[in-house]
């Protein structure tokens, strides 16, 4: 792995943002630094199959995708936090400023997303690449990018809103997700 020194600075420069895609991919810190690690790593080995011409933080987060669908693929298993575990995992999580309760809310919402429309609404949205780059990235058409984006807007703002219905509950209008803070 003797990669060009060029090439190490740049991996180093995504970091930030990998990190960020890994955390909204997995939501536990470790398992997103894992994830990180893992993409870095095969970035490494494969330092000879990257083309110059391409940016290079698109083709980190296609290697981290990629490979947190490996994972999946590889567990499916469902990992359950303990609720003994609870507090202790909360006080692990370090203030970001801002509305605690808005950033819980938010984050249940982005769970309940499915794996597509979550990871094509951060790339869009919290990455800020075009539809075209995220497609990329994501390896689907940009019409399927546009579509997941705004599917997975419409259910958020329904779920954070309060606006959701299901079954017997269309007459009534009630949150889903509530503030615990």
């Amino acid at each position: 792995m003797n990669a060009p020194s060029a090439f190490r600075q740049q991996l180093l420069a995504a970091i930030p943002r990998l990190r960020r895609y890994a955390r909204s991919l997995v939501f536990d810190a470790q398992n997103a630094d894992d994830l990180v690690q893992n993409t870095l790593e095969r970035a490494l080995a494969h330092w000879r199959q990257f083309d110059p011409r391409r940016d290079i933080v698109l083709w980190l987060l296609s290697i981290a995708h990629n490979a947190h669908l490996d994972a999946l693929r590889r567990d499916r298993r469902l990992d359950v936090l303990p609720p003994e575990r609870v507090t202790e995992v909360l006080d692990q999580m370090q203030p970001l400023g801002g509305d605690a309760g808005l950033r819980l809310d938010l984050t249940a919402a982005l769970e309940r997303l499915s794996l597509d429309q979550r990871s094509a609404l951060v790339l869009v949205l919290v990455e800020q690449l075009s539809y075209a780059e995220a497609a990329e990235v994501l390896q689907v058409p940009a019409g399927t990018v546009m579509s997941r984006v705004s599917r997975a807007r419409v259910a958020m703002r329904e779920w954070l809103d309060g606006s959701a219905r299901t079954g017997s509950d269309r007459a009534a209008v009630k949150p889903d997700l509530r503030r615990v803070v």
